[in-house]
């Protein structure tokens, strides 16, 4: 099968949605399926075309970015060409250009899915606001030409005002967990590199984005420190550069400098560093707030290396600890509820603790891709039903 993946932002940019997008771009390819990325090259030392893993990555110029969003006036272009080429096309949405693509996938009679990883928050203010309003029109069209529509869980479906409009289209795929057993050598390079010593870790692996909640974790600092005196917070992930985030992260500079000698910010991890992070850490907080945050492979991606994980109580995201029990959920942007959560977890850690293979069971990646491919192979048979 042919298959064009399209998303706005691809590796090097590290979100969930580019990892994501990348181990299903990657486990299909090792399938046995043709395999193409459409995408942004959001910066110019990109490479306009190359094959990674087996995929054919192809990027977009960008001419400007206005928020999130990259404007590229050839877009229609590349899309056209490649549409015809393929016998599917997966939208990750969000994504501008969703609409557009259905479209031309609609008038190629290729299958069209969508993967919808999340609901689109964009920062405060007029044109945010304008971007997001217009935005709406579009992405529903997007829905109703697509033969089927991927939700990551049916909670975060059932709660969501975009997907509920299309519950027959609906199919609920686990997201795609694939994270190796942390390897002891490493892990022990990585905990002498940024200084473990033994001291208990509250682990944070995101982007520094207002949606993620940051804020609620320094917050929430103080109280920790006094029944767990020792902690300190680990942070990985794109916590500077973050697209769109300027203004967020400059925000978050006086609680950064006040809780200072708490906080270590480490490097972008490889894979297998991130496991050997993880199995690190003590607990890992997803202090999300809002239906931004879809689930939050890191949670899954911590339980396997054998960490605990305190997350919001938001649709989707508190899938993983209600499937495994462990952890603990609490309301978002409750500083206080957060703070105790994680010092039970931090003082009772082995309560919380489950084995790796009974984690696995729920979040099997070859699983996910079998589930996406008999999807493709079912829109691809009939490409022009509803």
């Amino acid at each position: 099968m042919r298959i064009l993946i399209a998303l706005t932002y691809y590796r090097p940019h590290v979100s969930g949605l580019s990892i994501y997008a990348e181990r299903l771009a990657r486990g299909l390819a090792r399938h046995g399926h043709t395999v193409t990325v459409l995408t942004s090259r959001f910066h110019p030392s990109l490479a306009a075309r190359e094959q990674r893993d087996g995929v054919d990555i192809v990027r977009v110029p960008v001419a400007t970015k206005v928020s999130k969003g990259a404007i590229m006036p050839l877009f229609p272009i590349y899309a056209a060409h490649l549409v015809r080429r393929h016998d599917v096309v997966n939208i990750h949405m969000p994504q501008f250009e969703a609409a557009l693509l259905a479209f031309l996938g609609r008038l190629s009679g290729k299958g069209v899915v969508l993967t919808y990883q999340c609901d689109l928050t964009l920062p405060a203010g007029a044109f945010n606001r304008m971007v997001q309003w217009s935005l709406g029109p579009l992405n529903h069209l997007a829905a109703r030409l697509a033969h089927g529509v991927v939700t990551t869980t049916l909670d975060y479906a059932q709660h969501s005002s975009f997907l509920r409009h299309y519950t027959r289209k609906l199919t609920a795929i686990p997201p795609l967990i694939d994270i190796p057993p942390a390897d002891p050598a490493a892990t022990r390079q990585l905990a002498e590199r940024w200084h473990f010593n033994g001291r208990p870790q509250i682990g944070f692996a995101a982007r520094f984005a207002a949606e993620k909640g940051v804020e609620y974790l320094l917050h929430a600092l103080p109280a920790v420190v006094e029944q767990v005196p020792d902690v300190r917070v680990v942070f990985t992930g794109a916590y500077k550069d973050t697209v769109g985030e300027e203004e967020y992260l400059a925000s978050l500079a006086p609680l950064i400098q006040r809780y200072g000698e708490r906080l270590t910010f480490m490097d972008l991890l490889t894979d297998a560093e991130m496991a050997s992070f993880f199995s690190l850490c003590n607990v890992l907080a997803v202090t999300s707030l809002n239906s931004t945050e879809a689930f939050g492979m890191v949670q899954v991606e911590a339980m396997l290396e054998g960490t605990p994980v305190v997350a919001s109580d938001l649709p989707g995201v508190r899938e993983a600890v209600r499937r495994t029990g462990m952890g603990e959920t609490v309301p978002p942007r409750d500083s206080a509820a957060l703070a105790a959560a994680l010092i039970r977890v931090l003082q009772h850690r082995d309560a919380y603790v489950r084995p790796r293979a009974e984690v696995g069971q729920s979040f099997d990646v070859e699983a996910a891709i079998g589930q996406y491919e008999s999807l493709f192979n079912r829109v691809c048979r009939s490409p022009r039903g509803t």
